[in-house]
């Protein structure tokens, strides 16, 4: 059973949880079921907020604080400050509890996602590593994202095309957000070792890269470099740099008027034909064929 301390709602507070009959249609929709918004809401200067679910909730929690103060503290990590600037993030299923500051209550929009994409988006970007600053060039584009699908759940919670609507825009929103967190060097996964070897493999795609030279510029050991690339591209670090190498030639193939072998030179192979089989192993076709394709 989850404990409220405060029952009667806050001055200006908005609110929006969707009914039981609604969720279960959203969970069976085909475009909604991996993702929907469950419960929506901004609560300004919420003193004597409190919330604790023993059991956790079968929701994907995020709470982003604009003013004042709290905390959050679930089962796996400690009590954590959570000041203007940064969202906590609690997973479905997680004990937990999180409060206003006395002192100086904070003014928060929140949100509960449910459907298995929102957690591997929290698992991809590593949402639940404990309260964290929005990057301060998305932060705008985050609260008006939110306030926009409160303000349209609002108008008209029971409209299915409206829910998908706030479902694609939400998946927006946390890719957006997570991608903003590696461009500004605050992936809270391996994002930023994995983001270190890649812009070193983009930068040096006409030479040859080996994984001790890769594991040196990230400064991980190589197991460990293998074990990120796997996890997160399914290749090994020198497969994905060769299938970074086809790409490019692709692209060039499609572009310019360089012949197969300037091209294979291009992406740093002297030979040809070793270049001609790999790229029909990894594209489908040989790079002549390949060219031949009208795109777009």
């Amino acid at each position: 059973m989850a404990s409220i301390r405060k029952k009667d709602g806050f001055p200006d507070e908005r609110l929006v949880v969707l009914p039981e009959y609604m969720q279960r249609e959203l969970a069976g929709h085909p475009l909604t079921r991996h993702l929907f918004i469950s419960d929506i809401g901004y609560f300004p200067r919420a003193g004597d907020h409190y919330r604790e679910r023993p059991e956790g909730a079968d929701s994907h929690i995020f709470i982003y604080c604009i003013d004042g103060e709290g905390a959050v503290e679930t089962a796996d990590r400690p009590q954590a400050p959570v000041r203007p600037g940064l969202l906590a993030v609690i997973p479905a299923g997680v004990p937990h509890r999180y409060w206003a500051s006395e002192r100086r209550p904070w003014s928060i929009y929140w949100f509960h996602l449910k459907g298995d994409h929102a957690g591997e988006f929290i698992r991809l970007y590593g949402f639940d590593q404990g309260p964290f600053e929005i990057p301060r060039a998305f932060a705008p584009t985050f609260i008006a994202h939110v306030d926009q699908a409160l303000a349209m759940i609002e108008s008209r919670p029971y409209s299915l095309h409206l829910q998908i609507h706030c479902s694609q825009n939400m998946r927006w929103l946390l890719s957006g957000l997570g991608q903003s967190m590696l461009e500004a060097g605050g992936g809270r996964k391996p994002g930023t070792h994995l983001e270190m070897a890649i812009r070193y493999m983009n930068e040096r795609i006409a030479t040859s890269v080996s994984l001790a030279e890769l594991a040196r510029h990230t400064g991980v050991s190589r197991q460990h470099l293998i074990h990120l690339f796997k996890k997160e591209t399914g290749f090994s670090p020198i497969d994905y740099f060769l299938r970074t190498k086809m790409q490019h030639a692709a692209g060039m193939l499609d572009l310019t008027d360089l012949t197969v072998k300037e091209v294979a030179a291009a992406v740093g192979m002297s030979d040809p034909y070793y270049f001609s089989r790999m790229f029909k192993k990894m594209m489908g076709l040989a790079p002549s064929a390949y060219r031949k394709i009208p795109k777009g």
